[in-house]
C-alpha cells in the first residue's frame, strides 16, 4: 500500500495535514475527496472557458457584420458619387 496518496507522511502521501499524515482509510479518504474537488474544480473552470469564449466567437461574428454593412454602405456611396459625377 506504500506510495498511494493518504498512506502517510513520507509514504506518497505527502505531508497534507494531520489526517492524511496519519495514514490509514482516513487518509485515503481525505486524499480521494481533495481529488474529487479538484476535478470539480477543474471541469468548472473548463466550463467557464468553453461559454467565454463562445461569447468571444459571437462578438467577433458580429463585427464582421457589422463590418461587411459598413462596407455595403460604402460601396452604394461610392456608386452614388460616381452617379452624381456623371450626371
Amino acid at each position: 500500500m506504500s506510495g498511494e496518496w493518504g498512506s502517510g507522511a513520507g509514504k506518497g502521501g505527502g505531508s497534507g495535514g494531520s489526517v492524511r499524515d496519519a495514514g490509514g482509510s482516513f487518509g485515503k479518504m481525505e486524499a480521494a475527496q481533495e481529488e474529487q474537488y479538484f476535478r470539480k474544480l477543474q471541469a468548472a473552470q473548463l466550463s467557464a472557458l468553453h461559454d467565454h469564449l463562445d461569447e468571444e466567437i459571437k462578438h467577433h461574428q458580429k463585427q464582421i457584420n457589422n463590418h461587411k454593412d459598413a462596407i455595403e454602405r460604402h460601396k452604394k456611396k461610392i456608386s452614388q458619387l460616381k452617379d452624381a459625377g456623371d450626371k
